[in-house]
């Protein structure tokens, strides 16, 4: 199985994640730093899609300036076009596999998509 996720090596949160990937038998992992490397509006919307859940609910509100930016009670497309221009505003850690997409807050999520 293959496995991508959006990482930031500074958050404990996704750094738990990624072990959880690395140690799971038969799952190739993809690393993205994300701040290093955004992804597009137009991947975020099909992740956020896939996941079930809006781009506001994917959005970063701690150590952000989201609330003030009004990025909470924004579209979709201000938030996901935020969101790519500054990938800060994105929550993290993203997971995607074979079988969906989740943000794994907490860790353990993740293995609804293993």
């Amino acid at each position: 199985m293959k496995a991508t996720i959006w990482h930031n090596p500074k958050c404990g949160t996704s750094r738990k994640t990624l072990a959880i990937l690395e140690e799971t038998d038969g799952v190739e992992v993809t690393v993205v730093e994300y701040l290093k490397t955004p992804p597009s509006a137009e991947k975020l919307a099909q992740l956020y899609k896939d996941a079930g859940i809006t781009p506001q609910a994917g959005l970063r509100i701690r150590g952000t300036d989201a609330t003030e930016r009004g990025l909470p009670d924004a579209d979709d497309a201000t938030v996901l076009a935020a969101m790519a221009e500054d990938p800060i505003l994105i929550e993290r850690p993203l997971v995607e596999t074979d079988k969906g997409v989740r943000l794994c807050r907490p860790q353990e999520t993740v293995h609804e998509i293993l």
